[in-house]
């Protein structure tokens, strides 16, 4: 009898600690293991491709992903947010893979990190993985949202090593090129917890971002930020391989560009020490990225010539793919604000419509227009997180039918026999 119960207990507690694990982690760990091998996403020319086919992106910014990881109680809308995202056949999802300095901050100070928070992007990712969706990580912020390039130099400054208090001293100053670069590889290298992954091997990212929107105005030569540029690219490249690079840019070209005097939106956006053109064409930037914000760079015109502007704006810059970059160009935020002087939600939706047609015709062309991110989706009970452009975008069912339609009008581009999943359902079920 004593042998017997001291052999029964063990298996007991051995029992329970697999049903107390499976019952926490299963869900995810073992759909995890069930889950395809997801390929990397790469390049050939001007187009995306994917196990041999083209491949164009339908997808949306959601920023807040890690954030909301990192405490239980709001973790589970970064699961609703994927999956909701996978049902309307969207493919990548553009979100912030830092958090420098103050609340949930994944970098606590240059060199350290909060391993909570470093577990609430393991777990975004095996999320995303789950659902199908691939992630565009940008890596840091020109604006001082979530710490970015302010916080950087701020750390500089306060151990007394720092060049200058201009926020511009985060392109030139050596001691922050040597903070950035240090976070830059401890997140490529990162291990992930959940699926035992370093991100540098995940295929489930499908892209790094150096930076949300970099400017240096200190500069409108665009020298700093270039030669920033061609530092920083080619150490992500010298650490990881596998994934594609974008800058992150707005589009704006540069004083000596001879389109920087017939497609930027005003004479000020030449003067913000970046190029469209020049920035791109750095040799180990894979593609380009455009934003399209027509509502916060004109203030006078009405919808009818913000909507002209938009179709002008995105075919110069899928022309510039084609003949000049001869890499993809992808429109990583577009978004119209509810702030406008009498603003309809039926507005933003001829504005989706207008980006979302120029992508799908590109496509069909085989040119360099590789597909467009929503600026930007949350779920319920988000407020907080919301901006002037947010939507759940099914709470109105246009808006919701113009971005499925465009799940499938692009795959029935890529071929339906190709799709897999929460696409391949909804692209038959219009059929």
């Amino acid at each position: 009898m004593v042998a017997g119960h001291g052999l029964f207990y063990p298996i007991l507690g051995f029992a329970s600690c697999v049903t107390f694990i499976y019952l926490s982690f299963g869900d995810l760990m073992f759909n995890f293991e069930k889950e395809p091998n997801f390929g990397f996403v790469e390049r050939n020319g001007t187009q995306f491709m994917l196990d041999g086919n083209a491949f164009y992106v339908n997808g949306w910014n959601s920023y807040w992903l890690m954030d909301r990881a990192v405490d239980e109680y709001t973790k589970p809308r970064v699961r609703a947010m994927l999956q909701a995202g996978a049902k309307m056949g969207l493919t990548v999802c553009r979100t912030w893979a830092f958090n420098d300095g103050g609340y949930n901050a994944l970098q606590t100070s240059p060199g350290r990190f909060n391993e909570q928070v470093f577990k609430a992007l393991d777990h975004v990712i095996a999320e995303a993985r789950q659902h199908g969706v691939r992630l565009l990580l940008s890596l840091v912020n020109n604006l001082q949202a979530y710490g970015g390039k302010t916080q950087y130099v701020k750390w500089a400054w306060e151990e007394g090593i720092g060049l200058s208090a201009s926020n511009d001293s985060f392109f030139f100053d050596p001691s922050i090129r040597g903070y950035f670069k240090n976070y830059i590889k401890t997140v490529l290298t990162r291990r992930n917890t959940i699926t035992g992954i370093e991100y540098r091997n995940d295929p489930t990212i499908f892209a790094w971002e150096l930076i949300n929107e970099p400017r240096c105005m200190s500069d409108a030569s665009g020298d700093t930020l270039q030669d920033w540029i061609e530092e920083m690219s080619a150490f992500v490249k010298s650490i990881d391989k596998n994934h594609l690079l974008t800058v992150g840019l707005e589009g704006f070209y540069g004083p000596k560009t001879p389109k920087s005097l017939t497609m930027n939106p005003e004479e000020w956006a030449s003067r913000l020490g970046s190029d469209f053109i020049r920035n791109s064409k750095v040799s180990y930037v894979d593609f380009a990225s455009v934003h399209i914000y027509p509502d916060h760079w004109f203030h006078d015109e009405d919808v009818e010539e913000k909507l002209k502007f938009v179709s002008k704006w995105m075919l110069s810059h899928i022309e510039d793919g084609d003949r000049e970059l001869k890499r993809p160009v992808m429109f990583t935020e577009f978004g119209l604000s509810n702030l406008n002087k009498d603003f309809q939600p039926s507005h933003r939706d001829r504005f989706y419509k207008t980006v979302l047609d120029v992508i799908y015709k590109s496509a069909k062309r085989n040119r360099s227009g590789a597909g467009a991110l929503v600026w930007q989706f949350f779920v319920g009970g988000m407020e907080e997180y919301n901006d002037d452009f947010g939507i759940v975008p099914w709470e109105r069912p246009s808006t919701y039918r113009l971005i499925t339609e465009q799940s499938c009008k692009l795959a029935r581009i890529q071929g339906l026999s190709q799709l897999k999943g929460d696409l391949r359902e909804l692209c038959l079920q219009g059929q």
